[in-house]
């Protein structure tokens, strides 16, 4: 089924005698494998209304990333939140779409300075499991009456409803950027960079560390004077370190694109996860972790860890406070261990109660999420 309007999204979902797969670009299979029949949203596609002086875009869910992209790009804007590409450590093909974005939450280095995809969503139409239209927030970012079914939606994976159109606030794009190199920092010496790069007021929009490169990353924007005061107050503060600067436009959207999309553990065999911690407890729980390959953004708050088939880095993170989702796993991985993280009991309580609500015929990629 591939409906090209709201409507037919609605008397599809309201037809639907069992379950539904619901899919945009087909470019992030992660979670359980979901039996049903598939639903593609690809065919709502087109931005609606784009008002760059209003630094404001509506947008059909199924339009592609890159066609939201160019279209921010001539007028000198972009989405601020930098979501990934996943098609590289997935091995995945189709087209990103902006619906894809906004269901996983999909969320860039620059989160930690910016936000998340959710903290620049201004609506959402979608269709529950009903076939019911429901309409939230609204175009402009003083609409806050009622609940906040945006942020809700916003990574739920389409288990709670299928998004029609999302309406996102923009940014202006930075006259200039720059990249500051650090060599051969063991992890918590790379933490500890970071976090006092990130504790300083000089701006930092991206801090990552590959150990597989040798390399910790600092990344800041904005005017080219700007930038340059604060790469010359960032070296005075750490006059201790060896530091090379990359200003080159390219080659910084380069590395930083590379850092987005996981780059360092595209390759090799093996299951991909992503965990949330303080990053204060990144350098103890990478030594339990026994991976093969790590790379560390948000400060060292996001760690990424390539690990043999089977692993359950769960079991490894015991007395730390986080999170670990499996992003990129084997069948037999998937079908052994819960993909993201399980929820404490209240939690789960009431994820149930909203599926229940918003889906009560459980046919909206069932099981996806483990529930």
């Amino acid at each position: 089924m591939r409906p090209e309007t709201e409507a037919e999204l609605a008397e599809m979902i309201a037809a639907a005698k069992g379950p539904l797969h619901v899919q945009g670009g087909g470019t992030r299979p992660v979670g359980q494998p979901v039996t049903g029949e598939m639903l593609h949203t690809s065919g709502m596609s087109g931005i609606t209304l784009y008002e760059p002086g209003a630094l404001t875009l509506v947008v059909q869910a199924g339009t592609p990333l890159a066609e939201i992209e160019a279209a921010l790009d001539a007028e000198g804007q972009r989405l601020p939140f930098e979501p990934m590409d996943h098609r590289g450590l997935l091995g995945t093909s189709g087209t990103p779409t902006i619906g894809g974005v906004v269901a996983s939450n999909a969320s860039g280095p620059r989160r930690i300075q910016v936000g998340a995809c959710r903290d620049f969503m201004l609506g959402v139409r979608f269709v529950d499991g009903q076939g019911t239209v429901i309409k939230n927030g609204g175009r402009v970012m003083k609409n806050v009456t009622g609940y906040d079914l945006v942020k809700l939606l916003s990574g739920s994976w389409g288990t709670l409803g299928v998004l029609s159109e999302v309406s996102l606030k923009v940014l202006p794009k930075p006259d200039s950027a720059a990249t500051l190199k650090f060599r051969g920092l063991d992890v918590a010496q790379a933490v500890s960079v970071m976090s006092r790069a990130l504790g300083s007021p000089f701006e930092i929009t991206g801090a990552a560390h590959d150990p597989q490169a040798g390399q910790t990353l600092l990344r800041i924007e904005g005017f080219a004077q700007s930038v340059t005061y604060r790469a010359g107050q960032l070296r005075a503060l750490f006059s201790d370190h060896a530091i090379e600067i990359e200003n080159d436009p390219a080659q910084v959207a380069a590395t930083w694109a590379g850092i987005r999309d996981v780059a360092p553990l595209q390759d090799g065999t093996g299951d991909v996860w992503r965990l949330s911690v303080k990053p204060s407890d990144a350098p103890e729980l990478v030594a339990r972790l026994d991976a093969e390959a790590l790379l560390f953004d948000w400060g060292g708050g996001l760690i990424w860890a390539r690990v043999p088939e089977g692993t359950d880095l769960r079991a490894r993170m015991s007395g730390v406070k986080g999170h670990a989702t499996l992003i990129r796993g084997s069948a037999a991985s998937r079908a052994a261990l819960p993909v993201f993280h399980p929820e404490p009991a209240p939690l789960a309580h009431i994820t149930d109660g909203l599926r229940l609500r918003f889906d009560p015929r459980g046919i909206l990629n069932p099981g996806l999420m483990g529930a």
